[in-house]
């Protein structure tokens, strides 16, 4: 983390907090801050409890007990009414992609966007041209997600993440369906999303992309979350 990072407020933080499905504990006591620019990964296996974290974050699972904020919400205290404002400002980018099938990938954007109150149609036409630009898919906004390979489906995803300009990207299992060499495309675009002061934290697997695009790593194993070394995961 950088100097100016550390001088700014964590985009996201969890204090003494207590992560439950129903009404199984899966992580205790977990301990966390993000904060502006920072890329982050969380591993552990499957059932270790990487998924609920980040639903937690986003507000998927409630947060009973400690203390967590994200992108200037209190989880504990947020209300329902104040979910749709709380993911506005966290982009989530899945492993499936969860792209409509029946819509263009233009038409996928907008659905996204209209879903978030966006009404000018000129600012709507701006912004899906612009997160699709970033992510090097400006030619193809007129195809269908069945006419798009893995990798272009997980950058049109991402675009989707981007739309309304989050200050948080969770990405859970980003790579997951694509192979090495896309994943490393993929990777790269999300590193220089991070770039621009965006915070990332991204849920994976594969190890071998750690070991090539090191970063700060956070484990859950055995109802806890603590940060790791990178070498012989």
């Amino acid at each position: 983390m950088s100097e100016e990072n550390k001088q700014s407020l964590p985009l996201l933080s969890l204090k003494h907090a207590y992560i439950s499905q129903v009404n199984n504990l899966v992580l205790s006591d977990v301990n966390i801050e993000i904060f502006p620019g920072d890329f982050v990964y969380l591993i552990g296996s499957t059932g270790s409890g990487k998924s609920s974290l980040l639903k937690t974050i986003y507000a998927d699972l409630p947060l009973k007990e400690g203390n967590a904020e994200a992108v200037g919400f209190d989880l504990v205290k947020l209300k329902e009414s104040e979910i749709p404002f709380l993911r506005r400002k966290i982009g989530i980018v899945f492993q499936d992609f969860q792209l409509l099938p029946d819509r263009s990938v233009r038409d996928n954007l907008l659905f996204v966007l209209k879903a978030t109150g966006w009404k000018d149609k000129v600012k709507i036409d701006e912004r899906i041209r612009y997160v699709l630009e970033r992510v090097d898919m400006g030619t193809k906004h007129f195809k269908m997600p069945h006419q798009l390979s893995g990798g272009e489906q997980q950058r049109v995803a991402i675009a989707r993440a981007l739309l309304n300009d989050p200050e948080l990207i969770i990405a859970d299992e980003p790579t997951g369906n694509l192979d090495p060499s896309t994943s490393e495309e993929i990777m790269l675009l999300m590193k220089e999303i991070c770039h621009s002061g965006r915070a990332i934290l991204m849920a994976t697997h594969d190890y071998s992309l750690i070991l090539k695009f090191p970063s700060r790593t956070l484990k859950c194993d055995g109802g806890k979350v603590f940060e790791t070394l990178q070498t012989r995961l």
